[in-house]
């Protein structure tokens, strides 16, 4: 069985299932990129794209 990843519409979330866990909206199957945030307290990054969780997240989906 493929593990299908969804990127959340609302915070580019990268999950396995149909609702983002952390926002609790749609995640879509149409997405690019990823970046992976370990530390988002000090990540540059995590703050240019409004993260403050760590985990994986998309750059772009649609």
């Amino acid at each position: 069985m493929k593990v299908v990843q969804k990127a959340c519409k609302n915070c580019s979330f990268i999950t396995e299932e149909d609702k983002c866990p952390l926002c609790g909206n749609n995640t879509s199957r149409e997405w690019q990129g990823y970046v992976v945030i370990i530390d988002h307290t000090r990540s540059e990054i995590a703050q240019r794209m409004g993260i403050h969780v760590n985990g994986k997240f998309a750059l772009k989906v649609r």
